[in-house]
């Protein structure tokens, strides 16, 4: 399954961590954790940002359906400005991978440091493309994400959530510009922290 990653683990209940939302200006990073059923493999898992919308959808219901435990855990942008986006980034994971029932008894982390966790962890580069757990990981934090991301959309219709999900696009900037900051824009952020202060995003 992981022909390049040596693991100290060889039991079932191998957890998959991944997030989604460290770059974007606005909403929470979101974390998932998933161990999947080695006897119910499930086709077409791989990094989330290289799927479809729609594929990435019908992926996280059969991952939902199929995997042994999943969970997500987030950090709120509260959080985020208090502790910095890396810090915030190993608490929604730490939480994701608490949420998991059966608990995880080792975890494979996306990225190049581990979250604080009860059990053991190895931290893989690129884990979404070379590990299926991470990479379904990836889909269930992308989604649930995606998803928290359209309900703001639906309060600020002007500021375009639909479209880039608080990533810094021109549309995004152009709104920031010219209705302000909301309580979800992370306030840390270069952006953001210019608009407040009056001057250009």
């Amino acid at each position: 399954m992981f022909p390049d990653i040596e693991i100290d683990y060889e039991g079932c209940f191998l957890a998959g961590v991944d997030e989604a939302g460290r770059g974007p200006l606005a909403g929470p990073v979101v974390a998932a954790a998933v161990i999947l059923d080695p006897e119910r493999p499930i086709s077409g898992i791989n990094d989330s940002k290289k799927l479809s919308e729609s594929k990435r959808e019908s992926l996280a219901l059969i991952i939902r359906e199929q995997s042994l435990s999943w969970a997500v855990g987030r950090a709120d942008v509260e959080e985020i400005d208090d502790l910095n986006i890396l810090h915030a980034t190993m608490l929604a994971m730490k939480r994701a991978v608490e949420g998991l029932s059966p608990a995880a008894e080792y975890a494979l982390i996306d990225g190049n440091r581990c979250p604080a966790i009860s059990c053991g962890s190895q931290a893989v580069v690129k884990g979404d493309q070379r590990v299926e757990a991470i990479g379904a990981a990836s889909i269930i934090a992308k989604v649930t994400r995606d998803h928290e991301m359209l309900v703001l959309h639906e309060q600020y219709p002007e500021y375009g959530f639909n479209q880039h999900k608080g990533y810094g696009t021109r549309v995004h900037m152009e709104a920031l510009q010219q209705h302000g900051a909301l309580p979800e824009h992370r306030r840390s952020f270069a952006p953001v922290r210019r608009v407040l202060q009056g001057g250009n995003a």
